[in-house]
């Protein structure tokens, strides 16, 4: 077994690895500590100061609506967005991690024969107009709970509109 030698270095390790630790905290604590005094109370380091009715957050961008968007989308920049897509979908007729996307502006929704759908996007759309499209793209696991699809979104409206529009030139 241990020796008493042995057994004393062992526990004289994790001693001395613990106290590191603990004055690494406690000088680190004293390094960068932030904010509070006694009683709860944080003193604010500065503040910038920003005149009414000027910058700031307080305007938001008026969206311009998908239809207008989509009436001047390029299909060769829809191509580019297309590439965000490339990772999961095939658009020459074969399926890959997800359907293929040949033909699927205008197609019934779950109809690509031998993939398994997860079901949650009939529940929410018939087929794949524009505007349902655009809907799903902005995000897809808020417009149609539940969907396998991990893709986060195209929050760019005119991404959306370029790559419905490239889509569109994909037959099927």
């Amino acid at each position: 077994m241990f020796d008493t030698m042995t057994l004393t270095k062992i526990v004289a390790g994790f001693c001395g690895t613990l106290l590191v630790f603990l004055l690494g905290l406690w000088g680190g604590e004293l390094i960068y500590h932030v904010g509070g005094g006694h009683g709860g109370e944080h003193e604010q380091a500065y503040s910038v100061e920003v005149p009414e009715g000027e910058g700031g957050g307080g305007e938001e961008e008026e969206e311009v609506p998908f239809e207008e968007v989509f009436a001047s989308a390029e299909a060769s920049a829809g191509e580019r967005v297309f590439g965000k897509c490339r990772a999961c979908h095939n658009i020459d007729g074969s399926n890959a991690v997800g359907p293929h996307l040949d033909g699927v502006v205008g197609r019934e929704v779950d109809s690509v024969s031998g993939f398994a759908y997860s079901g949650a996007l009939e529940e929410h759309f018939d087929s794949w107009t524009p505007e349902n499209l655009n809907t799903f793209l902005e995000d897809p696991q808020g417009a149609a709970p539940g969907t396998i699809m991990s893709f986060n979104g195209l929050p760019s409206v005119e991404d959306r509109a370029n790559l419905i529009a490239y889509l569109e030139t994909t037959g099927g």
